[in-house]
Order: C-alpha cells, then sequence, then structure tokens
C-alpha cells in the first residue's frame, strides 16, 4: 500500500449547516472547492472541527456521503469515523468504505476511561474489520486519556492497517516520541501534527504533515510553510511560523472553536453559514470581532 497519497497539508474542513442543523450543501461544496484550489494535498471531513461529536447519526452519514460525492477524487479524503463504541466505529467505517473514503480517522473511545489492553483491543478489531487505511487520532485534552506510547508502538507493529496518526497533543515531544519509536520499525507510517503550530516541528523530527484549522482561513500560511520546508526555502518558512503564531491565539477564542472558525473563513472572503450545532452557540457580536482582529494582526483582510 503506498502512502504518498497521505502526506501534505489535510485541513479538516468545518461542517456547514443550516439554522435547523441540517448540512448546507451549497455552502459546504463552495468551501470543499476553495481548500482544493488553495492547494491542500488532502482533507478531513467529519473531524473535531466538523462536529461530528454534536451530529446526529444521519447527518454524519449525509454529510460524508456528500463530501466524498463532490471531492469526486480531487484530493485523498479522510473521513472522521469515531464513536465510543467499536461496533459503531466499525458501522461508520464500513459507510466510509461503500462511498469511497480514502482512509479513516478514529479518536480513542471518550467518556468511559478504558485501560490500555481495551484501547488496544479497540483499535486492532478497527484495523482488522476495514479495508480502508486506518489512522489513530490522539486528542487527549478532548476524549479524557492519551492512547498511550505504548500501545501506538503496539499497534504500528500488530495491525498493517492502522498506517498512521494524528497527534493533537500540546507537546512536541510526545509526536517526537512517537516518530523516534514507530520510524525504527516502520518508517512509512504517516505522522500528522493536530497543533497548526507544530506541524513545522513535525516535519523537521520526520513526520509527514498537519490537519491545520487555519488552512480554511488562510492557506498560504499553513499551505505555505509546507511547501517552503518541502523546498527548503527557510527565509519564507520563518515568516510564515511567526504570521502563524499571530493566527494561533484563534483556538483559545472559545471552547468549542467551530464557530470561530467559521467566522475566520467568512471574514476572509468566502460567504459561507457561521451556523453551528448545539449545545455549541454562534459567536457573540463582541468574539466576531476579535476574529476579525487577529485576522488583520496576521495580514488578513
Amino acid at each position: 500500500m503506498s502512502l504518498q497519497k497521505f502526506k501534505g497539508v489535510f485541513p479538516p474542513v468545518p461542517t456547514i449547516v443550516d439554522s435547523h442543523g441540517n448540512l448546507d450543501r451549497v455552502g459546504m461544496g463552495k468551501l470543499i472547492d476553495k481548500v482544493i484550489q488553495d492547494g491542500a494535498h488532502g482533507m478531513l471531513i467529519l473531524g473535531s472541527g466538523g462536529e461530528f461529536s454534536h451530529l446526529s447519526h444521519e447527518i454524519r452519514l449525509d454529510v460524508a456521503e456528500f463530501a466524498v460525492k463532490h471531492v469526486a477524487g480531487r484530493v485523498p479524503v479522510l473521513l472522521g469515523i469515531a464513536a465510543p463504541g467499536t461496533a459503531e466505529t466499525i458501522a461508520y467505517g464500513k459507510h466510509a468504505e461503500q462511498i469511497g473514503a480514502d482512509g479513516v480517522l478514529v479518536v480513542n473511545p471518550y467518556y468511559a476511561l478504558l485501560n490500555s489492553e481495551y484501547i488496544y483491543n479497540h483499535y486492532k478489531t478497527i484495523g482488522e474489520q476495514l479495508n480502508l487505511p486506518v489512522f489513530l487520532y490522539n486528542f487527549p485534552a478532548l476524549t479524557g486519556q492519551d492512547i498511550g506510547l505504548d500501545i501506538i508502538t503496539r499497534l504500528a507493529k500488530d495491525v498493517p492497517n492502522i498506517v498512521g496518526i494524528k497527534d493533537t497533543i500540546d507537546n512536541i515531544s510526545h509526536t517526537r516520541e512517537v516518530i523516534n519509536r514507530v520510524h525504527a520499525f516502520r518508517p512509512d507510517f504517516i505522522i500528522f501534527s493536530g497543533y497548526d503550530e507544530y506541524m513545522l516541528d513535525t516535519l523537521i523530527l520526520g513526520g509527514h504533515g498537519g490537519i491545520p484549522a487555519t488552512f480554511n482561513i488562510a492557506p498560504h500560511i499553513t499551505g505555505g510553510i509546507y511547501k517552503a520546508f518541502v523546498n527548503k526555502d527557510y527565509e519564507t518558512l520563518f515568516n510564515l511560523q511567526r504570521e502563524l503564531a499571530k493566527l494561533s491565539p484563534l483556538y483559545a477564542l472559545e471552547s468549542p472553536f467551530f464557530g470561530v472558525i467559521k467566522e475566520g473563513i467568512k471574514a476572509a472572503g468566502l460567504d459561507i453559514s457561521t451556523e453551528v450545532v448545539a449545545p455549541a452557540m454562534k459567536l457573540s457580536q463582541d468574539k466576531k470581532e476579535e476574529v476579525i482582529k487577529i485576522l488583520k494582526a496576521a495580514g488578513i483582510k
């Protein structure tokens, strides 16, 4: 299995919804087209920023089907398929296979804290049941627990169909250790940074790219960082990393950040609905103004 197509920048595309929480096909299509036109190497649908955790089962299937069909093979599509139970996760994975996704991303089960053997068996079962490439998704700040370096290493050794990881952890030494351990025996195992500002560090350490939400707002920054790294254009690289540092405060503006990214996309020039799915709420006017202020500080608008 060639994993070359999974290298680069795979932005997590927000799910565009109307005021009733249903998929806004026109807005979603416009955003997908823009992400592709802006040079993304692929995209993630129904990741954390895609509000998967707040969507109904029916809407999750609708979003997945629409996105894969609309992309139409122009770039690889990763689908988030996470659920708290193994059987439900596999069911979403089988659906992803049927509709033609290129791979799936699986955050570890949330709510019940699991011992390490349970986490291992969850992922092993998924990897063995699905024919699509499976990516681990480590996001302890939201799931409540780290998958764990030992479990990541065991899964990379034992399950060939688990091909990579999105490591969303606010500690680059964790990603470094994943790379050191796993690349020792499986150098093609894909390592994506989850936090935008760690993509450069991840690339330097031997990783393969990132899944930065800010690409939806400022593709020239995170897309440009990857391009400059590949081209060894270090002056451009360092300047763009400094611009990204000015943009990163967006993530601290509201919790969850779903509405922030949508308002940022709209402020940067794409006319989309900025509705979010309950229990999240639209940004206040004050926070919309903060978004614009942060964008201006980073040279956008």
